[in-house]
């Protein structure tokens, strides 16, 4: 598309990553557009395409309308914190929301954030989740990760997690610096600092599709979160170390004592192979820990970008 020089600046940017929505694409641009009429001032939308295997793209091309837009797609799939990231890089607008395209936050909510960051009263705000309709396993599920998050690694999330926020350009400008992969967005954010407020609201159901946000997923992204944002592996490593040590020695003392008043007269070849198997396991276990930080920091020394673009259209609407 051919863009001619744009004669209001954008004021509000909202990112939506896009990965399997195809069923929700319809739904969803009828309500961007309501966001669209609700603000008070030029709106645009930056979908990014997370390499969605489906018709996504072709169809958020062929129904966008009535707002400005930017589809921006990945050349590969990096995940959808990554396409968050990518979204806030070019959003052009001085505040900027990040809303899901599974409609189960409600879209009064992104113009409640709008409007609490044009009022100035916070640089970051967060969505928090005073119910939830899904089923009873997956909440529980749920609750359990984001309770884990909670205790090792950001103690001031709320209850329930994040999955929906907005910034200002203050806060983007310093997030866009950050250039960590295997990272945490959330935990990224809480470390900036800023002043922060939580609006709850109510989550609703799925109506359309099916989430891709899978527990194998979320076990990844709690273990990239937890080694970058948090020193309790290392500290539980040092505890066990210091236990499997105290034992270590009781058990020599208890064996010299028995040796000496002959209670043993032979040594046992199971009492070694157990001893030999626990100091083995430890060992494992704490290389396996520090492998996970060595990993991370070699990671961190390749400076490969965090994504890569392969398209980028922009509505002809407001340019």
């Amino acid at each position: 598309m051919a863009e001619i020089e744009r004669t209001e600046e954008v004021k509000y940017s909202l990112v939506i990553p896009v990965y399997g929505n195809e069923e929700n694409i319809p739904y969803l641009i009828p309500v961007l557009k309501n966001i669209a009429q609700s603000v008070d001032g030029a709106f645009e939308v930056i979908f990014v395409i997370d390499a969605s295997p489906d018709r996504s793209k072709e169809l958020i091309l062929g129904l966008a309308n009535g707002f400005q837009y930017q589809v921006i797609c990945h050349s590969r799939n990096f995940g959808s914190f990554v396409a968050i990231r990518t979204g806030i890089e070019h959003a052009q607008g001085k505040y900027i929301a990040v809303m899901a395209a599974d409609l189960q936050e409600p879209p009064e909510l992104i113009i409640e954030f709008f409007s609490e960051l044009n009022n100035n009263t916070a640089d970051i705000l967060f969505g928090k989740r005073e119910s939830r309709d899904d089923p009873w396993l997956k909440t529980v599920l749920s609750n359990f990760y984001w309770a884990i998050y909670r205790k090792f690694i950001q103690p001031d999330i709320p209850q329930g997690g994040v999955d929906i926020f907005a910034i200002n350009e203050n806060a983007k400008n310093e997030l866009v610096k950050i250039k960590e992969p295997n990272s945490s967005l959330i935990a990224q954010l809480f470390w900036l600092g800023f002043r922060r407020k939580v609006l709850s609201y109510q989550r609703k159901k799925r109506e359309h599709g099916v989430s891709t946000w899978n527990l194998s997923k979320r076990i990844r992204y709690m273990i990239d979160s937890i080694f970058s944002y948090s020193d309790v592996p290392i500290m539980f490593i040092l505890w066990v170390g210091v236990i499997s040590l105290f034992m270590t020695f009781s058990i020599g003392v208890v064996t010299a004592v028995s040796r000496l008043l002959g209670l043993i007269d032979v040594p046992g070849y199971a009492a070694i192979i157990l001893v030999l198997l626990f100091i083995g396991s430890i060992i494992i276990f704490i290389l396996g820990v520090l492998g996970c930080y060595i990993w991370r920091a070699f990671e961190n020394t390749k400076r490969r970008p965090l994504s890569i673009i392969s398209e980028h259209k922009r509505s002809n609407e407001g340019f």
